[in-house]
């Protein structure tokens, strides 16, 4: 019976999928033509098969889940449109990709909404599908020069993001409910392999465009005067990003173009604003154009000084830092961040997190120890080595560890709640807990 009901709710997703897609299919982009090319054959299996089985499992849970599971469905089917338009469209530039690329934009716009807008119990689903979404980015891929990784690297990057959720999941319904577990297994496969290995056959160097002077549909032109600037300051870089960096690096900061207010919170009135760790939790008047995290005790910071230390400092709410271009030389100092997520992704010779409150650092590796010093929630996880983990005056800390990091020595001093969360050996893609 339950195989039968299984069944029931793939083949109802399928449904809803084809349906959907026949609705983008009757669009002025789609003909006879794009809808014979292989590639664009081989999405719709993809759509039908990898995101069906994340449907059937969202519509065992419903609610929350379902709702942010029918926006991943809609972005994949934008995303299919915009691949049959790359064929009859010229390559865009870097200004008028952006309007090219506005649909999908403002359904991660949608998704981001309804993952940071809400008090939902399932939160971390939220952010997980919503975080991912970014993965379909490499669409907008015109070249070398425009500001984003090639496609392969772009979907497996964005996912690393989200995976950062989606492990929270898991570890929180391993052992109370398999329909959980089941939908994150099903969200992963549907990027890696799935959507890479797509990505890797079809468009290993980004979509074909029709060629300058080729009688098709011309480039979308730029729009006149942008209301608002989508520039974001880059880890490797002290010039803002152009193009669809900006873009995707402003969607994935989860803030909506068209939110320039924010609700005042018990913990950004001043009678409230300290605490036993120091961090100012207000954010300053800062200007949504320039994307400004701070608080108002500093500007917000993240930039390489004298070649040697990459400084974090400040920063609020702002769930998209990355820190890219480092090396094993190079330290990484994180101070004063409320919550916030960086990822680091080379390995570096040693990372500090200090007077952080709610962070989360994903890093692939340390050559010396990673320091967690006067936090209130942090989060930590480790993708390769590291030989040394302190905590110190610390409250809640969540360390994940990789297969590589197992035999790290972990030091604790004056803290409490501290966990750590290692692969489980019999359940591959699980985490088993341990408590320090």
């Amino acid at each position: 019976m339950m195989g039968e009901a299984l069944i029931g709710r793939l083949e109802a997703a399928v449904s809803r999928l084809e349906a959907l897609s026949g609705g983008a299919r009757g669009g002025l982009s789609d003909t006879t033509a794009s809808a014979q090319d292989p590639a664009i054959v081989a999405f719709d299996d993809l759509v039908a098969s990898a995101l069906g089985r994340v449907s059937a499992a969202a519509g065992k849970i419903g609610t929350d889940v379902a709702e942010v599971t029918r926006l991943v469905e809609k972005a994949f089917l934008v995303g299919k449109d915009l691949l049959v338009r790359t064929n009859q469209t010229q390559k865009p530039t870097m200004e008028s990709v952006t309007m090219f690329m506005g649909p999908l934009n403002e359904t991660i716009l949608e998704a981001n909404a309804l993952a940071e807008g809400t008090r939902s119990i399932y939160a971390n689903h939220l952010k997980a599908a919503a975080g991912s979404l970014a993965a379909l980015a490499w669409i907008g891929y015109t070249g070398k020069g425009c500001g984003m990784p090639l496609p392969i690297a772009q979907v497996e990057e964005s996912w690393q993001m989200a995976e950062f959720y989606s492990n929270k999941v898991l570890v929180e319904y391993k052992n109370k409910d398999p329909d959980h577990v089941e939908w994150v297994k099903a969200l992963k496969e549907l990027y890696v392999p799935n959507l890479r290995d797509y990505v890797k056959r079809y468009y290993p160097l980004g979509p074909v465009w029709q060629p300058p002077g080729s009688i098709t549909n011309k480039a979308p032109s730029a729009p006149s005067a942008p209301s608002t600037s989508l520039c974001m300051s880059s880890a490797s870089s002290s010039q803002p990003k152009s193009g669809m960096s900006a873009v995707f690096a402003e969607i994935s900061s989860g803030k909506p173009v068209t939110q320039g207010l924010r609700k005042v919170t018990d913990d950004m009135k001043s009678k409230n604003r300290t605490d036993k760790t120091g961090v100012v939790a207000a954010e300053g008047k800062g200007t949504r154009n320039a994307l400004s995290f701070s608080s108002t005790k500093a500007p917000a910071k993240l930039e390489l000084q004298m070649g040697r230390k990459w400084v974090v400092e400040h920063h609020v709410g702002n769930k998209s830092l990355i820190i890219e271009d480092c090396d094993t030389k190079q330290s990484v100092y994180v101070y004063g961040c409320k919550d916030c997520v960086l990822q680091v992704k080379g390995k570096v010779n040693n990372i500090t997190i200090d007077k952080c409150t709610k962070v989360g650092v994903l890093f692939k590796g340390v050559v010396a120890a990673c320091e967690i010093v006067n936090c209130n929630s942090a989060e930590v996880q480790c993708e390769g080595s590291v030989p040394t983990i302190s905590i110190d005056n610390t409250s809640g800390c969540q360390l994940y560890l990789s297969k590589e990091s197992l035999e790290a020595s972990i030091t604790t001093a004056k803290s409490s709640e501290i966990n750590a969360l290692v692969p489980d050996a019999n359940n591959d893609g699980d985490w088993a807990l341990n408590i320090l």
